[in-house]
């Protein structure tokens, strides 16, 4: 009678430590999905214009002007329970309402046109859960995004025509904060990041003798998102 006792009380004092460690996993941990929207801005990183020679060409209009939007999209990720934080990576598509333009009337001779496209993203995050509900985080990874450019010369008695249109799609780094609070069955959250691309080419053809004109892009977004974890 005593063997049958025995054997419950040791096997109750191996399921009762992984029980228990079980239900302390952070409700911040597995898979998750969620949507993304928030201001998005997009700029030249650095305040020289393209006007290289210095002829005036864009006046007051150069292209170190901020291109804002609206940026929108999903992301999904995978969130690791390391005990003392929470380690997670995340993947990420976005697109952007971010356009500017302007005729040859405002930038002599040219009117021109940027249009932000798509932007995706995969990287990883890490953060700390400062309250049985609440994360705060930081993340960094990788970003690829794609900007469409037309230039056109509309003015036919200088002898001056031309169309220039081009869609890129340029490499950079991202790295950003953030918070996310439980609500119910899912989450909401609330992020900005800065993210910057090198190697947005122009031909010499359109602004200079050099052989090329090379532009970082600097990128600030302010998101909000709503998500649910599986």
């Amino acid at each position: 009678m005593k063997s049958p006792l025995i054997l419950t009380l040791l096997a109750g004092s191996v399921l009762l430590p992984a029980t228990a460690q079980a239900q302390e996993q952070s409700p911040f941990s597995g898979p998750r999905i969620e949507i993304l929207g928030g201001y998005d801005t997009l700029r030249s990183g650095s305040d020289v214009d393209i006007d290289t020679d210095d002829d005036g060409i864009f006046e007051d209009n150069d292209l170190d002007q901020s291109v804002d939007g609206f940026a929108y999209g999903a992301a999904v990720g995978y969130d690791f329970d390391l005990g003392s934080v929470i380690f997670g990576v995340e993947a990420e598509y976005m697109d952007s309402t971010g356009k500017q333009e302007t005729d040859e009337d405002i930038a002599a001779p040219f009117g021109y046109r940027i249009n932000v496209k798509r932007d995706l993203y995969l990287g990883a995050r890490i953060g700390a859960q400062v309250a049985p509900r609440t994360l705060i985080y930081a993340k960094g990874g990788y970003t690829n995004t794609s900007v469409e450019s037309r230039f056109q010369d509309r003015i036919e008695d200088d002898g001056f025509d031309f169309e220039f249109d081009d869609t890129q799609s340029i490499d950079g780094f991202r790295v950003g904060a953030g918070i996310e609070q439980l609500i119910g069955p899912g989450y909401v959250k609330l992020e900005y990041r800065y993210s910057n691309y090198s190697g947005l080419k122009f031909d010499d053809e359109l602004f200079s003798d050099n052989s090329e004109i090379g532009i970082d892009l600097d990128r600030h977004q302010v998101l909000a998102g709503i998500g649910v974890r599986f």
